[in-house]
């Protein structure tokens, strides 16, 4: 199958990418099989570019990509990230040591001698960005990384960053109940000339067609302690979520798919990246990239779920922890 391009960087990759993190079982049980067997569903819809990182199974989503990709001609724009430091307590780390030891074991773990793509995860104000990017700069002209991002950052720090050493993407979270983007990233990386990459562009599952459970995720699950799916938020935000599945069911589509069409509408230098575990659910989200949105059906869906409309935080206290916040 052939995805609408969109450029990254010096290449351009389907307007589809594929997040990884749900292959360590972040969003409930995974299985490495299963797993690989998703992977190559991504490959056959031409789903080119890939996102991991290092913290993400401490190390299991990494090795499942590296066991694909041994056995695989696929070529892929990949991408993996550094910078948290699991805890008690969760600490970041940002020095050129931390970063380098780091990268030396995702390469290995990813069968790889370098990654397109290196995000700083999460920045540590203890070391000033323009540190970072002079890291990450001589690790581009060591060729060991092809560019660098950074993850759930601000306007002024891309901006800071980006003048010492051009960002090839910045990573945020966005979607259809998650618009503070909308604030400046988008804009800002547009101007800059920097790929905006959204994460969990369907509500980390929630904007589908599938009925979650949240009071029996898995103590392991990302969302178990998410202030969206837990109650009394979870039950307003799936009164919202039915009233957009009955528009998804109108055009005939899935309602992750109207959900990711959305955020592709916002932009042709956003290239979102939704997570699976399973090659059916990752067909669905691939049937966005044929939808065609006109401003009244933006109009539509802006009626049923217009800005700021979910109930509850993105993240719990614990989970916002080294995330940048600004209005």
């Amino acid at each position: 199958m052939t995805l609408p391009q969109r450029r990254i960087g010096t290449r351009s990759v389907g307007a589809i990418g594929f997040g990884a993190m749900s292959l360590a079982g972040a969003f409930g049980a995974a299985d490495d099989n299963v797993s690989m067997e998703t992977l190559q569903a991504a490959v056959d819809a031409g789903i080119d570019f890939w996102d991991t990182a290092n913290i993400y199974g401490m190390g299991r989503s990494e090795t499942v990509v590296g066991r694909f990709l041994k056995q695989s001609n696929a070529d892929i724009f990949l991408a993996t990230k550094v910078g948290i430091i699991p805890g008690p307590p969760r600490r970041f780390g940002n020095s050129e040591d931390y970063i380098r030891s780091e990268l030396e074991m995702s390469l290995t773990r990813l069968n790889r001698d370098r990654v397109e793509l290196y995000y700083i995860h999460r920045r540590d104000p203890q070391t000033p960005v323009v540190e970072v990017a002079e890291t990450m700069g001589k690790l581009i002209d060591e060729g060991l990384i092809g560019g660098w991002g950074l993850s759930e950052v601000a306007p002024f720090t891309i901006r800071q960053a980006h003048a010492v050493t051009p960002l090839t993407a910045v990573q945020n979270e966005y979607s259809l109940w998650s618009r503070q983007p909308e604030l400046g990233v988008v804009r800002t990386c547009a101007q800059l000339g920097i790929t905006f990459v959204p994460f969990s562009p369907v509500g980390r599952g929630a904007l589908s067609d599938v009925d979650l459970d949240p009071p029996n995720f898995a103590d392991s699950d990302f969302r178990k302690a998410n202030p969206r799916f837990t109650e009394p938020n979870w039950s307003a935000n799936m009164a919202q979520i039915r009233a957009f599945r009955t528009l998804a069911a109108a055009r005939g589509v899935p309602t992750s798919a109207l959900a990711l069409a959305w955020v592709l509408a916002q932009g042709d230098h956003l290239i979102p990246i939704p997570g699976t575990r399973t090659a059916k659910h990752l067909s669905d989200l691939v049937t966005a990239a044929s939808i065609d949105l006109s401003p009244a059906d933006i109009a539509d869906i802006d009626a049923v779920l217009p800005a700021g409309w979910a109930y509850g935080d993105r993240y719990s206290p614990t989970q916002v922890f080294g995330v940048e916040s600004y209005s």
